[in-house]
């Protein structure tokens, strides 16, 4: 087993993550590791992807050779040079600690244990490309684009978010022998559908931020035939709610399936770590629903902080049961 990360990992970790630190932090030691090293070099090749002040055939040069580190095809002395190019372009104090840790990240990734590596080493290659297809698609902010298909959508959502999942699954089936009610097949399929769910959700709630910075994940062909043109940087809302409502329906149906994911869960520990993001997801999902698209593009929702730390103290007071997961998974898409 490697050695416990670091604190300042673990603080990094945290302020990059507010979310997703708190499923972390509820998996046993040997499972937090390997996750925690993989959603932080995620973060870092998005953060690369990202990076605007930066033209798009830069940044993809860049995340060809972080693919090239995650796969050990480059000398490891590269990872100082990604730190050092791209720290002093993030403006969000958060991410610039990211990238200056960068190289303590992958010297503690390569201390995992030969399946762990080869795991994080996968997950990491899809999430890296689904940062290369933005890339190459939105790259340039100045016009806005838009994916073209429905396809493309859930190639996207796989690659970033349902890949995930099934990491996460594949994880759990390795380090934990009593992990699941259900078999693994079944498990995989579901934290696919989970993962994808995830993303959507995400995708629906910065469509304003998003088409600011020249991208537009929903279908052109969805929004062409909404009559929307999908280089517009303000688009019509009510013309564009059907096709909206569309993926926020779909979005629904597969926090769902992660609810079901979760239930099925063993490990009281880990069955709170996997609800956690579905249940978070579901209250995000009833306060798009309450602020119709148009606020939506305006602004972007979130929970208050209040709420999270209500909804941690009643995930503890029930101990997780599936019934409570339940009843909260409803009160959390009610709005309450």
């Amino acid at each position: 087993m490697p050695p416990p990360l670091p604190p300042q990992l673990l603080d990094l970790l945290k302020s990059v993550s507010r979310s997703f630190y708190l499923s972390i932090r509820l998996l046993p030691a040997g499972l937090r590791q390997p996750v925690a090293i993989a959603y932080l070099l995620a973060r870092a090749s998005d953060t690369i992807a990202d990076t605007s002040e930066l033209p798009a055939r830069e940044r993809a040069t860049m995340l060809e050779l972080f693919m090239g580190l995650i796969e050990g095809a480059q000398p490891p002395g590269s990872v100082e040079d990604i730190s050092a190019w791209f720290a002093p372009f993030q403006r969000n104090e958060d991410e610039h600690a990211l990238m200056v840790a960068l190289p303590q990240c992958f010297a503690w990734m390569a201390q995992l244990g030969p399946q762990d590596l080869d795991a994080v080493r996968e997950v990491l290659a899809s999430i890296t490309r689904g940062q290369q297809l933005d890339v190459e698609r939105f790259g340039e902010p100045a016009t806005i684009a838009s994916l073209q298909s429905p396809g493309e959508l859930d190639e996207y959502t796989w690659l970033v978010a349902g890949s995930v999942g099934e990491f996460w699954t594949r994880m759990c089936f390795r380090h934990l022998p009593d992990f699941s009610n259900l078999p693994e097949e079944r498990m995989l399929e579901l934290a696919k559908s989970y993962g994808k769910g995830l993303q959507l959700v995400n995708i629906l709630r910065d469509v304003g931020e998003d088409l600011a910075a020249g991208r537009c994940y929903l279908p052109a062909h969805e929004l062409a035939a909404a009559g929307v043109a999908p280089g517009d940087r303000i688009m019509n809302a009510a013309a564009l709610q059907p096709v909206w409502q569309k993926w926020l329906h779909l979005a629904q149906q597969r926090l769902d399936d992660g609810m079901l994911y979760a239930s099925a869960v063993k490990p009281r520990r880990v069955r709170a770590a996997s609800a956690l993001p579905a249940l978070l997801g579901a209250r995000t999902l009833a306060l798009l629903r309450a602020d119709g698209l148009a606020g939506a593009m305006a602004h972007r929702v979130k929970m208050d902080r209040t709420q999270v730390q209500g909804l941690l103290l009643r995930l503890a007071l029930t101990l997780a049961s599936p019934a409570s997961l339940a009843a909260q998974y409803r009160r959390m898409g009610q709005g309450q």
